[in-house]
Order: structure tokens, then sequence, then C-alpha cells
């Protein structure tokens, strides 16, 4: 069996995050990880609005940057705009995000407990 690879990728302008995305969900929610067949993971977000006029992308954009602490401006969709499985852009400084991303991980295994 393969490892599974994780959600987040540095890049030259900061992190790539891999996000699979339940629109017109009962509430709003970053559910933790998932994995695809191939192993792959993503961040599982849901959101309450329709994804109509990119209306589902902002308010995913909005959660992220509420759960990790970063500013709204920083993220945007850079693949998959009218799909549910999407890779987003953290701009930055790759370290610190993917610091930020590893202690968000962590909170989510501490909060199961």
């Amino acid at each position: 069996m393969t490892e599974p690879v994780g959600p987040f990728a540095r890049v030259a302008q900061g992190v790539r995050v891999s996000v699979r995305v339940t629109p017109k969900a009962s509430r709003d929610k970053v559910e933790g990880l998932v994995a695809d067949s191939d192993g792959h993971q993503a961040v599982k977000v849901s959101v309450t609005v329709v994804p109509e006029d990119g209306k589902a992308n902002d308010a995913v954009i909005k959660l992220l940057s509420k759960t990790w602490r970063i500013p709204k401006t920083s993220l945007s969709v850079v693949q998959g705009q009218t799909s549910r499985t999407k890779v987003l852009l953290a701009e930055g400084d790759g370290d610190a995000l993917l610091t930020t991303f590893d202690q968000w991980l962590k909170s989510l295994t501490t909060d199961r407990r």
C-alpha cells in the first residue's frame, strides 16, 4: 500500500492546497482531510452557499482564511474553479505557511481525542 500524499505542496509563490468542496451543506465547516482512490489527500470543506457565480469558491476562501488565520487576499483558486476538487494557492512565505498548516493538522488529531 502506498503512503498517502498530503494536501500541501510548496511552490515558488507559497503553498498549493488540494481541497474537496461540498456546496449546499447544512453548515460551513472545515472537516479535516479526505483521500481519493489514488491516495492523494485534500482538505475537506463544506459550505452552505450554492456553486454559482463563484459564490462557493468565495465562501471556501473566507472559511479557510479564518480557520488558518491568514489573509483572504493570499488565497486564490488556481485550478478547478467549477469543480468540487480544487487547488488553491496560498501566497506568501512557504515555510511559514507550511508551519501554519502543520499546526492546523496537529490540532485536528488532538481535537478528536
